[in-house]
């Protein structure tokens, strides 16, 4: 496999600013104005509200830093799937891949396009059956978008990035201006929590770390980047950083307006714009929720197909998801694929009468999964400092071993916290991990099986 470094590709054409714009666009999807209600619910105080933010930021920057050293110094497109197979083998690689296209990341946009289908027919006064022929459409016209070109997918990009993070700031802006007057963190008796009770961070974190997660996207480009060696790095660092801004300023915002027991209110966000704008706040938070999860769904397209074109060329099962269309200079079969799997997923929620839970369940299923392969991508960081001593290393992590060890822990935790939170789903995650298995080994018995009988000829 291919993982050398090398010049930037003549063809790149994200700029700096629109990896930041992936980035804050992927990050900032829909948890920020479904989750802090949830969270604050959870806390027994509302600083230890905010301080599970700042600590969820505080660990994606960490983690941004472990990518920012691993995207630089292999500068192929496809994140952890190029790291995970050079530091651990195609096998490991395989897994991960297996793992995002079967339910990780389609899983993720068919839950955010069922949200944007929801939150429309809401506002349109819209059936129930829309809400999915939204979502099906949404990823249909996003992925068309994205096959049509590089260019054509980042413009809107950019634009729903924009459209996001100036609603976030007004809201904000509304929230510390004309709240209550209130301290947000004024001192209050913390009730005693009760041994029932002592998952509460754990369950507190696996939210707030959802609601960042992307901060590692950029690296799914970094062959697609201009000048990859240092925008790449700078755009971990810097939208992850803008990100925490952001989420701190809005959940602050929340807690002054309304209170610690308001902020624990479903459409919370809603009820401080309805400070300024009566009767209005919830109208007004559905077209910003309808923009922020189009606005992530798009990204999501875009750099999760590039998981799905390094994949094929190292496995010849799907060596058709490898090919680059030559007009649009995109991967315009991996992005089909991707496409199907998910409309495929919104259809088996719509006919098994779903709703919002059951892609929300996805969440805790594929948790334990999902903070695993992180783990292995920062022991891979390790690993590979080792390997590969004298590989140039345009970007090399500060305080190293110290951030990737901490990242590492805290990964490990989280894998063995989300499968004490809830055990069975958990293990349906890892049954789901274990199917691919057949499709990595039945294809390297039938090559080395044919391979026997051309020796024999």
């Amino acid at each position: 496999m291919d993982t050398n470094p090398k010049v930037d590709d003549p063809n790149a054409k994200l700029g700096l600013w629109d990896a930041i714009s992936i980035i804050v666009g992927i990050i900032i999807g829909v948890g920020i104005f479904e989750l802090p209600h949830e969270i604050f619910r959870q806390v027994p105080h509302p600083a230890l509200g905010i301080s599970v933010w700042v600590l969820g930021g505080v660990l994606a920057f960490f983690g941004a830093l472990c990518f920012a050293e691993l995207a630089s110094t292999y500068p192929r497109s496809g994140g952890e799937y190029v790291y995970l197979t050079r530091a651990f083998g195609p096998l490991t690689g395989f897994l991960f891949a297996w793992a995002q296209l079967t339910v990780t990341r389609t899983g993720s946009i068919a839950a955010l396009a069922y949200i944007f289908g929801a939150t429309a027919a809401r506002v349109f006064h819209w059936d129930e059956k829309s809400v999915f022929l939204l979502a099906g459409g949404s990823v249909t016209v996003l992925t068309i978008i994205n096959i049509l070109g590089v260019r054509t997918s980042v413009h809107a990009q950019n634009l729903l990035t924009v459209a996001k993070v100036l609603g976030l700031l007004s809201l904000a802006f509304v929230g510390l201006v004309w709240g209550s007057g209130t301290d947000p963190l004024t001192p209050i008796r913390i009730a005693p929590v009760q041994p029932s009770e002592d998952h509460w961070f754990i369950g507190a974190m696996i939210l707030v770390l959802w609601t960042y997660s992307g901060w590692h996207e950029a690296a799914y480009v970094v062959s697609e980047a201009k000048n990859h060696a240092r925008n790449i790095p700078l755009a971990l660092m810097l939208g992850t950083a803008i990100v925490t801004v952001i989420y701190l300023l809005v959940n602050l915002a929340i807690l002054s307006a309304l209170g610690f027991d308001g902020a624990k209110q479903e459409n919370a966000a809603a009820h401080v714009v309805e400070r300024i704008w009566p009767t209005h706040g919830a109208n007004v938070m559905n077209v910003l929720i309808m923009i922020s999860a189009l606005g992530a769904i798009n990204g999501m397209i875009f750099t999760t197909a590039r998981i799905y074109t390094e994949f094929g060329k190292d496995h010849r099962l799907f060596k058709v998801l490898s090919h680059w269309s030559k007009r649009t200079k995109t991967p315009a079969r991996a992005l089909a694929a991707q496409c199907v799997v998910c409309i495929g997923l919104i259809v088996g929620v719509w006919l098994a009468r779903g709703n919002s839970k059951t892609f929300n369940a996805a969440i805790t299923l594929t948790a334990a999964v999902f903070w695993m392969f992180f783990c292995l991508t920062g022991i891979a960081l390790m690993v590979l400092r080792t390997r590969d001593p004298e590989t140039p290393r345009p970007f090399r992590v500060p305080l190293y071993p110290f951030v990737p060890l901490v990242f590492v822990a805290w990964c490990a935790y989280m894998v063995v916290g989300s499968v004490r939170y809830d055990a069975e789903k958990s293990l349906i995650g890892l049954l789901i991990l274990v199917a691919g298995l057949p499709f990595y080994f039945i294809p390297k018995k039938m090559k080395h099986h044919s391979n026997k009988e051309s020796a024999n000829v």
